[in-house]
């Protein structure tokens, strides 16, 4: 399952979890940890998206260009 379905997911069971009839306490730790669950899903999200951002700028400025020279640049090499 990916990420984002995950998150998806989740936030149907936030929405249900008032309605299901569950005791008050176990609730609460329901909605804590899928509250911990979607924050650790939503940083690796946001992080991978931050990492692709400086993947497709470091790719627009990192294009090299080469040119080959004609120019002899040792001249005792070529002499022997």
């Amino acid at each position: 399952m990916s990420r984002e379905s995950t998150v998806i997911l989740f936030g149907i069971a936030l929405f249900f979890i008032p309605h299901l009839g569950i005791p008050e306490a176990w609730r609460a730790y329901f909605i804590s940890g899928i509250g911990v669950l979607l924050l650790l899903v939503g940083y690796s999200l946001r992080r991978s998206a931050f990492h692709r951002r400086l993947e497709m700028s470091a790719e627009e400025r990192g294009s090299d260009s080469f040119m080959e020279s004609t120019v002899v640049v040792n001249q005792t090499a070529e002499a022997v």
